[in-house]
């Protein structure tokens, strides 16, 4: 049998060439981002020496924290949050809807409306609902409801209306923009059907809304949490009212006011994970795969190092 000789390499004519070889990547080494740590880490240890040089008595932040008081006040904030809200988002979607209608007195009214409580601050609206009691003396409602109005304007109704009804303003533009980011075709589309015009907002518009009004909306949640500290101005006891009250008689203000916005901390890390949930919720028909809930992500980073172990995460 003969072999042909490839004249060039003095090889086999039939010898597959050499393949490529394999490429050594080398990762880019950011610089920047260890200076950045050492920084931050300088910056951070500044600040705990300057704090550990004062006269602070971190021991009554855990003494207090599980006080009867303070649980009250965080139930009072919760309540007091959740009811504003619910009144705001009520009311929101009520302007936005006349906002956007053809009705030159309802888009007016609503539109009035939305100018006066987001251009007054919610702090003077407390104490203007607070003190009418200056101006009228009774509330009478004819033969539905009559009584003194320092009877009727207690403090949780006056905190309840001063967030309430300012929430509502910003509510409204919130759910404007959620509806107007809905294609016009659809509503056409489903007015040509026969389908009358609340039934396409209930079942056609808001829900492919709630995807731009999710995430403003939670933000606004965390937001009125921690606007609750306010209505403490009008004699109104939540958490932060409680943890003056304690640093006062407990001689620890700087302390009990750690306190306070730890908790504050804590209620708003929890809202921070209740909104992600429900951000990923209405994101199920806009992308091909939902991002990952924190504990995938967890379990993602961590599976390396357990099976460098040998053990399967």
């Amino acid at each position: 049998m003969t072999v042909d000789i490839d004249k060039t390499d003095g090889g086999p004519a039939d010898t597959p060439p050499a393949g490529p070889e394999a490429i050594k990547a080398v990762p880019v080494r950011h610089y920047g981002r260890y200076v950045a740590a050492v920084v931050a880490l300088g910056l951070l240890g500044s600040i705990v020496y300057a704090f550990s040089q004062g006269k602070i008595n971190w021991g009554a932040i855990p003494d207090y924290f599980f006080d009867d008081r303070i649980l009250k006040g965080v139930g009072q904030t919760l309540l007091l949050t959740l009811l504003s809200m619910a009144i705001g988002i009520v009311g929101g979607i009520t302007l936005a809807v006349m906002r956007l209608s053809r009705n030159p007195v309802t888009s007016s009214i609503a539109w009035f409306y939305i100018w006066f409580f987001r251009g007054t601050p919610v702090l003077v609206q407390l104490f203007v609902w607070f003190n009418l009691g200056l101006v009228f003396e009774y509330i009478n409602l004819g033969p539905i409801y009559k009584d003194y109005w320092s009877d009727f304007m207690t403090p949780f109704l006056t905190a309840l209306l001063g967030l309430g009804l300012n929430e509502a303003a910003y509510m409204a533009e919130i759910c404007r923009a959620g509806l107007l980011a809905v294609d016009e075709g659809q509503t056409e589309a489903a007015h040509a059907l026969g389908i009358s015009h609340g039934k396409t907002l209930r079942r056609i518009v808001i829900p492919q809304a709630m995807r731009v009004i999710v995430p403003p909306t939670g933000n606004e949640v965390i937001n009125m949490l921690k606007t609750t500290s306010l209505v403490s101005a009008v004699q109104f006891y939540e958490l932060f009212r409680y943890a003056q009250d304690i640093g006062q008689t407990s001689g620890a203000p700087v302390e009990m006011y750690f306190l306070a916005a730890a908790w504050y901390l804590v209620m708003t890390s929890v809202l921070s994970v209740g909104q992600y949930y429900i951000e990923r919720y209405y994101a199920r028909g806009s992308s091909r795969t939902l991002p990952p809930t924190p504990w995938q992500r967890v379990r993602t980073n961590l599976a390396p190092v357990f099976n460098r172990k040998g053990v399967t995460a």
